[in-house]
């Protein structure tokens, strides 16, 4: 399977438009020619007779992305050089050096790797790391797990939208639940032993003496049974209002072996039980609450005076303009069909989705009676605030 093609902007008719600046139009009836910024180029300026060919041959075929086999097919027929792949890179180089850089995209392509001398498929190390691996820093498969599971209610969405109703989170078919675990729980992997706790005042000098902790919001328990893998003294209690996430977080910590300083509770973030809690924590579901403040009030009146609130959200910016970006787009998206139908369905009167931003999760913190708010840490995915009664 071609790892990598090259295709030309997008355009229309002949002469076929490249977008971008410079402005490159192609001439295709008659004879090929090229112009940049309407002045036609010689031919010597544009490059070699393989580089003219390539860009024809990219010209004809766009916007798909071409693969490099059919390229290298059309500059050497049967007789390729041994590093065909990088003599395309070379002219594709070329050609954007002389043209512009907007006016050839090039990208790899398909999931697996064949080798049709040994019969066998195998991963890059790209793939394999994206792909390939639940434990490591990304797996994506988690993604596609939780976007096919949301769109099973896109039925039940689009009704809650035109009543204002919403939609409760335990309504949801269960691939959203498993893969809203698999998703997330990567980060937690890579970031809330190595960096997060870290980057809390004194929490991790507490947490291997031996602390009191609420995880609230668990789901299927990630985040809990991290925290007591690594911190064998503390005990962690998670709480989720989902029945069915709770049964799974205690099969998972079970599993892991720390049942006996992990356990889990059927409540909300309202009502969840205990008090002197050193730490209580909130991993990316704040924003999902329809009473942010009523949790937020009862998370101050169960820790301990000097005890720590770790508050982990969806990165976002206070002001739209600000998410306007691959990562915000996800959220946003997700935001429509997941959080904010949730939130709507509850109690409370917000709706702060996961685009909520720095400001919005601050000033819930701040009217629930928190007089101590900072940004502890950050991801490209993720920001992470300490709170302080």
């Amino acid at each position: 399977m071609t790892r990598w093609g090259v295709k030309a902007c997008r355009g229309g008719g002949a002469p076929a438009q490249a977008v971008g600046p410079p402005q490159v139009d192609l001439r295709l009836a008659g004879e090929f020619g090229v112009a940049r910024d309407g002045i036609e180029l010689p031919d010597g300026q544009v490059g070699s007779r393989k580089s003219r060919t390539l860009l024809k041959l990219l010209a004809v075929e766009r916007p798909a992305l071409v693969p490099v086999d059919r390229i290298v097919e059309v500059l050497w027929d049967a007789q390729p050089p041994a590093a065909a792949e990088q003599n395309v890179a070379t002219l594709v180089s070329r050609l954007r050096a002389a043209l512009g850089t907007n006016v050839i995209q090039g990208g790899r392509q398909g999931y697996v790797e064949y080798d049709p001398a040994t019969g066998t498929y195998s991963m890059t190390e790209e793939q394999a790391f994206a792909l390939a691996n639940p434990d490591g820093a990304v797996y994506a498969p988690g993604a596609f797990v939780l976007a096919l599971g949301a769109t099973r209610a896109i039925p039940r969405i689009t009704e809650a939208f035109r009543t204002g109703a919403g939609m409760g989170w335990h309504e949801h078919d269960e691939d959203v639940f498993i893969g809203c675990e698999q998703f997330f729980r990567p980060g937690y992997i890579a970031n809330l032993i190595p960096s997060w706790i870290p980057a809390l005042d004194g929490v991790q000098d507490k947490l291997r003496a031996g602390a009191k902790v609420a995880d609230i919001g668990c789901g299927l328990g990630a985040s809990t049974i991290l925290l007591a893998l690594e911190y064998a003294n503390s005990h962690i209690t998670g709480s989720d209002y989902h029945d069915r996430s709770i049964e799974l977080a205690r099969k998972r910590a079970a599993d892991a072996g720390v049942a006996d300083r992990a356990s889990f509770e059927v409540a909300s973030a309202s009502s969840f039980s205990g008090s002197g809690y050193d730490l209580a924590a909130t991993f990316d579901c704040l924003h999902d609450m329809g009473d942010p403040l009523g949790a937020a009030r009862h998370v101050r009146q169960a820790l301990k005076p000097d005890g720590t609130w770790l508050v982990v959200e969806p990165y976002a910016a206070d002001e739209p303009a600000g998410n306007m970006n691959p990562i915000g787009r996800v959220y946003y998206n997700a935001s429509t069909v997941l959080c904010v139908p949730n939130a709507l369905s509850q109690a409370g009167g917000y709706a702060l989705g996961a685009q909520a931003g720095e400001a919005a999760i601050r000033q819930v913190v701040t009217d629930a009676g928190f007089t101590r708010f900072r940004r502890a840490a950050e991801t490209p995915f993720n920001l992470v605030y300490e709170v302080r009664p």
